[in-house]
């Protein structure tokens, strides 16, 4: 099914659909299985070709991996000041794999440049006005090839459908969801409605199913046609890199763009380079040419294994036309790995440098990619670019929180606070200067130019008034 075609039949306007082509480019390199480059012909003559596959080092992939760990890993810390709330919201994050989930989509997010966060509430019970009551936090996790912005302002998305493709019986469905304002019927302001559709998607067929016809099938059965929600702030998040998007003409696109969008090139030529490396060392092995009366016995039984591929037999009236008369004759290719190791080295330091991460993250050693290991200064690009990721995440996990809370103070759940105060504190320990600067922190609470309770929000990832309670009876008394 062309989803464009759908949306121009109920008309809906979203990112122009090139965009999303551009985006499948993207998913290619991360996959390493970019049409007629890693799948390719050889011309062997003749009018003959053969089908190669290119040898890969992945490192689209790589580089999405490692800024996905740096971003959010276990070491990320979420504090709500409220406990109850504390205590819901990492609940409902664990219900919904969050600890896996959440690194797996910030590596999607470099992949293909956004994700999305959209919060559900499941068995609930919704009645013929659309309000629901009951059930259970739910999120689902959205790809930048799901995610269609109807309309946006500054680049933050207002309205946004979300697909989800599902398959019962051998037959293919996608799950349309959109999230959109109108205003409310007292015109007392506006809120989101959540309209659902369901499209058979088996063999293109986009055939669109009545809501009878969708709940009878298991993925469906609970879905309302309209739910509403009686508030004006979304149910969904959009989680994209602090990046530039120039992949589209368009400059108030907001979905953002892949980490390694601007350095295409860089993973082309590595993947060149590699497999030339690779292919050194099988057109380069060992041969040896062995004149036809050597190679059988008096007895006419072979001498050597006709399976082994160091040998070659030569033609029977070799020695009548050769200039040379050696009966076994060695042939030892030279293999270029000091000159591979090198344009391959040259290479991951272009790619790290367009990936935000500095020179000298990665080095070819020994036919892989060695990452450094060693923790960062605050002065250095990779430092620079993390933390300029970080800005947009910290607000993205903050909205993703107040719309767990809210969704939770929706269907009931006692003594949630939708005002409490929320703090991301991101992991810090790859940063050399942290050392140094928590030092003196400590010196300038001895000397009284920073009080306890500072420093314990700032360093144990506390809330103001968390520090203030956490404090011990006599604060004079502390010994840092």
């Amino acid at each position: 099914m062309d989803i464009f075609s759908y949306f121009k039949n109920h008309d809906i306007d979203t990112v122009d659909a090139t965009f999303y082509r551009t985006i499948r480019v993207w998913r290619s390199w991360y996959y390493s299985n970019v049409r007629k480059f890693h799948k390719y012909k050889v011309y062997r003559g003749n009018g003959t070709s053969i089908n190669c596959t290119r040898y890969s080092l992945s490192m689209a992939k790589k580089v999405c991996e490692d800024i996905a760990d740096l971003l959010l890993n276990e070491k990320v810390q979420i504090t709500i000041a409220d406990k109850a709330t504390d205590d819901f919201v990492k609940q409902v994050l664990t219900n919904n794999t969050w600890e896996e989930l959440g690194n797996e989509f910030q590596e999607w997010k470099a992949a293909l440049g956004t994700v999305a966060y959209v919060v559900y509430i499941r068995d609930g019970q919704v009645d013929e006005a659309g309000n629901m009551t009951g059930g259970k936090i739910g999120i689902n996790y959205v790809d930048a090839l799901n995610i269609y912005p109807t309309s946006w302002e500054n680049k933050v998305v207002k309205e946004c459908i979300f697909t989800f493709r599902k398959t019962y019986k051998r037959k293919k469905y996608v799950h349309i969801q959109y999230h959109r304002l109108e205003p409310l019927a007292d015109g007392t302001g506006n809120q989101y409605v959540i309209e659902n559709a369901v499209v058979e998607d088996t063999a293109g067929s986009g055939t669109e199913l009545t809501p009878e016809q969708w709940r009878m099938i298991p993925h469906f059965s609970g879905l309302a046609e309209r739910v509403e929600t009686h508030s004006d702030k979304a149910m969904f998040t959009i989680d994209r890199l602090n990046i530039v998007n120039n992949a589209d003409d368009d400059t108030t696109n907001p979905m953002g763009i892949a980490l390694f969008a601007n350095g295409i090139d860089i993973v082309r030529s590595i993947d060149l380079k590699y497999d030339s490396y690779a292919n050194e060392f099988s057109l380069g092995k060992k041969r040896l040419f062995v004149a036809p009366e050597f190679t059988t016995n008096v007895d006419g039984n072979a001498v050597f294994d006709p399976n082994d591929t160091v040998f070659y037999e030569l033609p029977e009236d070799f020695f009548k036309n050769a200039e040379s008369k050696e009966a076994i004759h060695e042939i030892n290719m030279e293999l270029r790995i000091e000159e591979h190791s090198k344009g391959i080295t040259d290479d991951l330091n272009f790619l790290s440098m367009a990936c935000g991460f500095g020179t000298d993250r990665y080095k070819f050693e020994n036919g892989s990619v060695k990452t450094a290991t060693e923790v960062i200064s605050e002065n250095s690009d990779m430092y620079r670019s993390l933390v300029k990721h970080e800005l947009v995440l910290n607000r993205v996990l903050i909205q993703l929180i107040q719309t767990i809370i809210r969704a939770g103070i929706d269907i009931g759940t006692p003594g949630l606070n939708e005002n409490t105060d929320i703090t991301i504190q991101f992991d810090d320990s790859i940063i050399e200067d942290k050392v140094t600067e928590r030092q003196n922190d400590r010196q300038d609470v001895a000397m009284g130019a920073m009080g306890v309770a500072e420093y314990r929000a700032k360093w144990y990832g506390e809330t103001p008034e968390q520090a203030q309670a956490n404090l011990p009876a006599q604060e004079s008394e502390v010994i840092l």
